[in-house]
């Protein structure tokens, strides 16, 4: 089954590459660090992108987001095609919503209403683990280093 097929079937209205370019606003989390992410949706097997034509409804669903505690992104401005393609090299799929956007389904109402969970993952490393769980096993010491620091640390006592 084609990745976007089922979520076509019910009625969906995949965007299609533009002709020109065209700004789009996006959710940012950690923007202008190295652990930057953009704010995506799990429905089913499908990982889509939020892309929205206005910035105020962009703002909105981020004061949405936040109000469920969830961390706050920031909203940002960028070129569709930009994340057009880079969902073309990633497992996610870029979703238009217009200006002043209308669910006509139960489907479209997910992509206006934040989900009821979070990911307590957000930081991910090039080989698919967690970035916390690689970094504690790059920082782990061996068994003897770590009984050598104790002492030390009850010598001060």
């Amino acid at each position: 089954m084609e990745l976007g097929s089922t979520l076509r079937d019910q009625g969906i209205r995949w965007c299609q590459r533009s002709q020109a370019p065209m700004k789009v606003y996006v959710l940012l989390y950690n923007a202008g660090t190295d652990n930057e992410g953009i704010h995506s949706l799990s429905i089913g097997d499908e990982n889509i992108i939020l892309m929205f034509e206005d910035e105020d409804d962009a703002q909105r669903y981020a004061m949405l987001l936040e109000a469920q505690d969830f961390q706050a992104p920031i909203v940002e401005a960028i070129d569709r095609e930009e994340v057009e393609a880079f969902c073309q090299d990633s497992p996610y799929q870029p979703q238009l919503i217009p200006r002043d956007f209308r669910p006509s389904n139960d489907f479209e109402r997910l992509l206006l209403a934040p989900p009821e969970l979070n990911r307590e993952e957000t930081d991910w490393s090039e080989d698919g683990r967690s970035a916390d769980v690689a970094d504690e096993e790059a920082d782990s010491l061996p068994a003897s280093d770590l009984e050598a620091l104790r002492r030390r640390l009850e010598g001060l006592l």
